[in-house]
């Protein structure tokens, strides 16, 4: 069972001020819109004229079929908004963001917050839920060491992409409810289990207040142990406004055993350093 919080007088007063970003606010993307269109028009059509139905349902399957691409490309935003870069003035500033995900993971997320210190970096995590009830005390640390801790889910479902909105709901709620517990902090940005989603995502996360993440490049560093092909992936045409992802967890293995971003991480951050690059975390430039 995930940490129940129900709303306190202060997140009520915050979302009746509107300071959640999309909070009750949801507007379908121009495909959802033109999706809803055509499946009434079809229906229209086939009550009018019967003899049409095999055409009318050509043209609904193809249109379910662009839906399903759609949630099946993870930096997609046909079906409603995608952070993908920085904010326009972050990048100018030269300005970075570090994302990590599927942790805590107690063999590997200290190391990578001591590589982080030692860089005098901050990063955002993005936490599975029930890792953090498992791990309480290191994605308490994840936040006292300076870093941000966000939603990736309760359970890091493999069929979270099939979910309807109850389920959305249920699930990042879960996950939303569990790390503001142990963190004191509600988190205000949502990636999605592998990127994929559907089109019933969007409204789940406008009604819970978050913001929708991807990515600018990925290291692919969950199935390559490579350090160096990993590294190359995330440094190629590196510039301001890139949001890089990693993981803590779920991590490929080096040839030695260790997680490979651990290999990866101090070259990514001396390479960052010489660009004059500077990581920031996304709620940092972000509101």
């Amino acid at each position: 069972m995930y940490v129940e919080i129900h709303e306190d007088s202060e997140h009520r007063a915050t979302k009746r001020a509107g300071c959640i970003p999309g909070y009750l606010r949801w507007r379908p993307a121009p495909l959802i819109k033109a999706s809803a269109l055509l499946h009434a028009g079809a229906l229209v059509a086939t009550i009018l004229r019967p003899e049409l139905w095999p055409w009318t349902a050509g043209v609904v399957v193809t249109d379910q079929a662009m839906l399903t691409i759609a949630g099946l490309w993870p930096r997609c935003s046909l079906l409603g908004p995608n952070l993908k870069r920085l904010p326009e003035p972050a990048a100018a500033r030269g300005e970075v963001a570090i994302t990590i995900d599927d942790g805590p993971e107690p063999k590997v997320t200290p190391t990578v917050l001591d590589l982080l210190d030692r860089h005098g970096v901050k990063a955002t995590f993005f936490c599975i839920g029930e890792r953090a009830m498992r791990h309480p005390k290191l994605c308490k640390e994840i936040v006292q060491r300076g870093h941000a801790v966000e939603n990736h889910s309760l359970r890091h479902r493999h069929d979270f992409a099939l979910l309807v909105l109850r389920g959305f709901v249920r699930e990042i709620q879960g996950a939303q409810d569990t790390l503001a517990a142990i963190t004191g902090m509600r988190p205000l940005f949502f990636r999605a289990p592998a990127g994929l989603r559907n089109p019933l995502l969007d409204p789940a996360l406008c009604r819970l207040g978050l913001r929708l993440v991807s990515w600018t490049r990925r290291g692919f560093d969950t199935r390559d142990g490579n350090a160096e092909s990993v590294a190359m992936r995330l440094l190629r045409g590196l510039n301001g406004g890139d949001i890089l992802l990693l993981h803590d967890g779920n991590a490929a293995r080096t040839t030695g055993g260790d997680a490979v971003i651990l290999d990866v991480l101090p070259r990514l951050l001396d390479a960052i350093a010489a660009a004059k690059l500077r990581p920031v975390t996304l709620r940092s430039v972000i509101t």
